[in-house]
């Protein structure tokens, strides 16, 4: 008996991969499943022309149905009798014939998340979204689409219009910023309430303002963080309820900032006493919490990672306490001087973007039943900035460091880890980091450097 299918643009690389997982499962197997799956994997990798009459080496009769490759319109048939034939391999290619968006895809983590998807499921198979108008190499790279995602409706219809099946959520205010409105903060990252126009609050002038400045500052101010912001901040609750409402899988990502003073910091367990004293970490801990809670009441696959520090070349900071690590590379190869707001044995844990986005890719892909947790700590380096600044000055002896610190920033720091007990993600799915702080600095000199030459060229 001969099957025909179908394989169109949109899933032959999905199509092509479960075909290699199954030739690959095969070899072990009888001589005629080698064949059989050789021959319609050579079918999906030729050109788009019919071949209606090529047939698959024979096998007996008793045998799996054989499959005949015609062209590249898809049929679902395709994955059912390669899960007939060899279902072991569907656990791990089950990712295959998912769809995903990334919200607030603009900041720093969704643009490398986004491409990393993309090259390992398919261009099109990945939607990043966000508010804001995006560069015209991210709208050339793959598909983008406004999305408010406060708006309730409108997110429906995107994951409905989309066939969406994985929600990576990459909005939130940073900590610094949260602590400058913490108004703002707890709306977009809790309730998601906040308007596109929000109605700024009256400030009432007094004796000693006579003309109102004072208040007119502080409605400016206002505005600007509003307007700056609103592009990465958007409601848990939504996100959880369409999740749930149409059987998404859910990505959100959760920070050393939901630990707090009385955490321990040396590492700093998966479980312990969190009790944070910004509202970023209270909206972080409000996250995890309510994303178990949804895991256990409604079944929902939610999956969180506590990120440490991320430190990238290629995006600028973004109101967090950890940004002095990525402005110190700029400035020492720009002006080989830079002025930290933390003191200079601040030790904090820190990843480079690289193995950041590689761990969550992971995270993604793990079977569920290898998950014993929905939140995991991952960990890769920790340094003070005199750690930073002396693995520096071996590239750049000329360097010279001031500080000047920001006591806001300080506390925030000093209620943080200085580093992740990771060993849970280590062992239940295989998280390993590959940048210690030599490589790190190395690699981030290296793109920064490039990329100014890049600049001065043109």
């Amino acid at each position: 008996m001969h099957h025909k299918y179908h394989v169109c643009g949109r899933c032959a690389m999905p199509v092509m991969q479960l075909l290699r997982g199954a030739v690959k499962h095969a070899g072990s197997g009888p001589r005629c499943n080698v064949q059989r799956v050789i021959s319609a994997a050579r079918g999906v990798s030729s050109s788009s022309r019919h071949f209606g009459k090529t047939h698959p080496p024979s096998c007996a009769d008793t045998d799996h149905p054989k499959v005949l490759i015609t062209g590249w319109s898809f049929s679902v048939s395709l994955y059912l009798f390669v899960f007939r034939t060899f279902p072991s391999i569907i656990s791990k290619h089950s990712l295959l014939f998912t769809f995903f968006i990334v919200i607030g895809g603009l900041g720093q983590l969704g643009v490398g998340l986004a491409k990393l998807l993309r090259r390992r499921f398919g261009k099109n198979n990945v939607i990043l979204s966000d508010i804001r108008k995006p560069p015209n190499h991210v709208y050339h790279n793959g598909p983008f689409i406004f999305s408010d995602i406060l708006d309730y409706k409108n997110l429906r219809e995107i994951v409905v219009n989309n066939n969406i099946s994985w929600l990576v959520h990459y909005s939130a205010v940073l900590s610094a910023v949260g602590e400058n409105n913490v108004a703002l903060a707890k709306e977009v990252n809790i309730t998601g309430t906040c308007a596109h126009s929000p109605k700024l609050p009256k400030v009432s002038c007094s004796i000693a303002d006579p003309e109102g400045t004072f208040a007119a500052a502080i409605r400016a101010t206002l505005t600007q963080t509003l307007m700056r912001s609103l592009s990465l901040f958007i409601g848990l609750h939504n996100i959880l309820d369409i999740a749930t409402e149409h059987g998404l899988r859910l990505f959100v990502p959760s920070t050393i900032g939901a630990f707090g003073p009385s955490s321990p910091r040396d590492p700093a367990p998966e479980l312990c006493v969190q009790r944070p004293r910004t509202i970023y970490g209270v909206s972080k801990v409000h996250a995890e919490l309510m994303g178990e809670y949804y895991h256990h009441r409604y079944g929902l696959d939610f999956r969180c990672l506590r990120y440490p520090g991320i430190i990238s070349a290629d995006s600028q900071p973004g109101g967090g306490t950890t940004d002095y690590a990525v402005q110190i590379f700029h400035a020492a190869v720009k002006t080989g001087c830079f002025e930290c707001n933390l003191r200079s044995d601040t030790r904090l844990p820190m990843m480079y973007i690289d193995d950041c986005l590689r761990a969550t890719l992971e995270f993604l892909e793990a079977p569920a039943e290898s998950l014993l947790s929905r939140t995991y700590n991952i960990n890769a380096t920790s340094f003070t900035p005199h750690d930073l600044v002396r693995e520096l000055q071996k590239a750049l002896p000329v360097l010279k460091i001031t500080y000047n610190v920001d006591p806001v920033l300080q506390a925030i720091a000093d209620g943080w880890p200085m580093a992740l007990e990771d060993g849970a993600a280590r062992r239940d799915w295989g998280w390993k980091h590959g940048y210690d702080l030599s490589e790190l600095v190395r690699t981030m000199l290296t793109h920064i450097s490039t990329g100014n030459q890049l600049a001065q060229a043109y």
